[in-house]
């Protein structure tokens, strides 16, 4: 493997890096699309050079930006759930599942991402490349797939408030949440085979990359691993969110007319539909820009040599880095109950006056129960 590896680095003029952001193209004079070659002449043209400076400052300035805020938020998230104990529920461990596995994506690729684009070398080694790509992949999809959990939990508790009661418990969601992560951490450990460090010379300046070996000896392992990204990454998943919520809308605006609804009902519907909007639409526009260009430059159609395209590719990658950055924001802090419990851990006080809304969502469910109990016991005797 390793002689047929380096006999195609000197056959193929360009071979890609399959990094999921990341591509060398983006030191834009020394590799086009992540491929990388050894080229000697008198040296790359100016206004490439120009757009690399450019791109060794803006874009791992960003990358901090959404670093930050995104290690704030999600840790904020997990010590809020942790510490407190009223927030035991199935929907709360669902958004701590969430926030771990976006802190992992936070931690595991915006920084390493910044460096590749800051500098023109891999400088943490063959093991670390190998680490690195294998908790990307690992990380995105365990954020997309908790986004799928919590999307079934919602329907569940919506469409289903009273006999789901039973399944959506602490006990079974653990359990899901645990089973998403092991056929996830499992199933890309091959990964950590296919990935390598390779050094070439650009213009007498050596260089180097983190590059998917499997990819580079065989382009259609590549198109085939980046549609099964897409397809499992990106469609399926949120094919699922939109069918389910979907249901749970319908559902909503189906129950019996006549204007028996109470205002707080009214008032429940609105912010569902609002948060489920929200939902769908900043995963789908925070993801598909990249999924697509991604699967575009395997299938040799994405004009990397051309700045514009490059710039193009620069803002997707922003982009999907700024789903984990503001899923806390999305999933915690526009819920009043979270608010609350974030204001509570920061000034180590209760809130006083109002009851919290998981307390009031308690009582609510009771008395559902109470009520339905109490009509079957009619309908008996009637």
């Amino acid at each position: 493997m390793a002689d047929d590896f380096e006999e195609t680095l000197e056959i193929e003029t360009n071979f890609s890096s399959g990094g999921i952001f990341y591509n060398e193209s983006l030191n834009i004079s020394n590799c086009v699309s992540g491929y990388c070659n050894n080229l000697t002449g008198q040296g790359p043209d100016e206004r490439y050079q120009e757009v690399e400076r450019l791109v060794q400052i803006i874009v791992p300035t960003v990358f901090g930006v959404i670093f930050l805020l995104g290690l704030l938020g999600n840790t904020l998230v997990i010590l809020v759930v942790v510490s407190d104990k009223n927030m035991r529920n199935t929907t709360n461990i669902l958004i701590l599942a969430l926030a771990v596995a976006d802190l992992l994506f936070i931690v595991f690729c915006v920084p390493f991402t910044a460096v590749q684009y800051a500098m023109s070398v891999w400088p943490f080694g063959s093991v670390w490349c190998k680490m690195v790509q294998y908790l990307v992949f690992v990380s995105a999809y365990l954020s997309v797939y908790t986004l799928v959990l919590m999307s079934l939990d919602r329907y569940l508790a919506v469409a289903h408030a009273i006999r789901s009661m039973s399944i959506r418990n602490e006990r079974n969601t653990w359990l899901a949440v645990a089973l998403t992560w092991v056929v996830i951490v499992g199933g890309h450990v091959p990964l950590l085979l296919q990935y390598d460090v390779h050094h070439y010379s650009y213009y007498g300046e050596n260089r180097s990359a983190c590059l998917n070996k499997k990819h580079v000896v065989d382009k259609t392992n590549g198109r085939i691993f980046y549609s099964c990204f897409l397809a499992f990454g990106y469609v399926i998943p949120l094919g699922a969110v939109c069918l389910m919520y979907g249901l749970m809308l319908k559902r909503l605006h189906g129950s019996a007319p006549g204007g028996s609804q109470s205002q707080e009902s009214v008032r429940t519907k609105r912010r569902v539909t609002k948060m489920v909007v929200i939902i769908v639409m900043i995963f789908a526009v925070c993801w598909l820009p990249i999924q697509i260009i991604l699967l575009l430059q395997k299938l040799d159609m994405y004009p990397m040599d051309q700045i514009p395209f490059v710039g193009l590719q620069l803002a997707s990658n922003c982009l999907a880095y700024m789903n984990s950055c503001v899923n806390p924001f999305l999933y915690a802090f526009l819920s009043e109950n979270f608010r609350r419990s974030f204001r509570k851990f920061l000034c180590c006080s209760s809130p006083r006056g109002r009851h919290p809304e998981y307390e009031l969502v308690s009582v609510r469910q009771t008395e559902n129960v109470s009520l339905l109990t109490q009509n079957k016991k009619r309908s008996i005797t009637g």
